[in-house]
């Protein structure tokens, strides 16, 4: 897979195999004994480079700046003898191909310096697992915070359930679950917590009707669906005391420090094809106020990644432009009466206007991922 680390990151670049001497432009070979040979080019402008692994091992490719090590674009996972491409625009400027390979020190080729006064695809500062670590401390604590709240909140639930208040039930349920949902990035931490809280009866055998179904979803079926707060109690209760379960792990456990950026991207991406196409809809019709707890929740990883990605990522004022103007058209998708809107209900005109501004989000947001990717260095 190759990306090129510009400003879209959305490029490819690469270089070819080639022998002793210097390069013909656009052919490079790398080994764990060299990072490629000196290479030249007639002018600045679009280049595609083939990248060619001459080693026994997989690698990581990266055309950086030698002076910082700041990367223009990128091979990665190149297996043993094969070739990748890497098309970037390159600008006037020295470069330097920098080679990890699996089980080897990083090695750097030779610096070659383009001519020619042309400003080319942006390098960007990698981003190491040291860098990441106060990010996801903060992150850690503030969702520690988030499940005392969701503790307090599915006792609530439970205790209207066991008095019969499901009126009451109903409206503690969307609070407590929002809750959850704006702990989005931390849903790979949680092991099994997370199916036993708010999974899905999809794959199960006996679909909503699984004795094995539990959790939010769960309790919105039979909510919605007229069960008695005599069969809902059992249900209620295990909801809260997984809650209080996860509560006293969570000190334990773990963010991986990958997902930090990349769940920026994929708490939305999951909104949109659960949320926006009403599938998580099991009665209560608030899906639209589960993507808005979506969005709340990727606001908060941006704020802690924040400090590493405005000096390394020029499109960050966009993703909150969009973030914004989703969140609006979220927030107007209600009845006269306040009460929220299913999916179903939006007229063609609101769900256009939600899907195409949810797809332009996910496009800013998309090369988050690849800039917060820890690296070596």
């Amino acid at each position: 897979m190759a990306a090129a680390l510009a400003a879209a990151l959305a490029t490819t670049a690469g270089v070819a195999a080639c022998s002793g001497g210097a390069a013909r432009a656009g052919l490079i070979s790398v080994s764990n004994g060299g990072c490629g040979t000196s290479w030249h080019l007639a002018a600045p402008g679009w280049h595609t480079f083939q990248v060619h692994n001459a080693a026994a091992e997989n690698a990581e490719i990266d055309l950086v700046n030698p002076a910082n090590g700041a990367i223009y674009a990128e091979v990665d996972a190149l297996g043993p003898g094969t070739t990748s491409p890497m098309r970037l625009n390159v600008g006037s400027g020295s470069y330097a191909f920098r080679c990890l390979f699996e089980d080897f020190d990083p090695l750097t080729g030779p610096t070659v310096t383009v001519t020619g006064h042309s400003r080319g695809s942006p390098a960007i500062l990698p981003v190491t697992s040291t860098d990441l670590i106060a990010p996801s401390l903060v992150y850690h604590h503030w969702v520690a915070a988030g499940l005392d709240t969701l503790v307090s909140q599915t006792g609530a639930v439970a205790t209207d359930i066991r008095d019969g208040n499901l009126g009451a039930a109903k409206a503690a349920w969307l609070t407590a679950h929002l809750t959850y949902e704006r702990l989005g990035a931390a849903y790979g931490a949680f092991g099994d917590f997370d199916a036993e809280i708010d999974g899905r009866p999809d794959g199960l055998a006996g679909g909503v009707i699984s004795a094995q179904w539990t959790g939010f979803y769960r309790l919105e079926y039979g909510l919605w669906q007229g069960q008695s707060a005599r069969q809902l109690t059992p249900i209620a209760n295990a909801l809260a005391t997984n809650a209080r379960g996860l509560r006293a792990a969570w000190p334990s456990m773990q963010i991986d420090l990958l997902d930090m950026g990349l769940r920026t991207h994929e708490i939305l991406e999951n909104a949109l094809q659960f949320q926006l196409t009403g599938h998580d809809d099991y009665g209560s019709g608030t899906t639209l106020a589960t993507t808005g707890a979506n969005i709340a929740g990727t606001r908060e990883l941006l704020t802690v990644l924040r400090p590493l990605l405005a000096p390394r990522y020029t499109g960050l004022p966009a993703v909150y432009t969009w973030l914004d103007r989703l969140q609006t058209l979220i927030g107007q998708a209600k009845g006269p009466n306040g009460a929220w809107l299913s999916v179903s209900a939006l007229s063609l005109s609101q769900r256009q206007q939600i899907d195409a501004a949810t797809g332009q989000a996910l496009e800013e947001l998309a090369p988050i991922a690849t800039i917060t990717e820890p690296r070596r260095t």
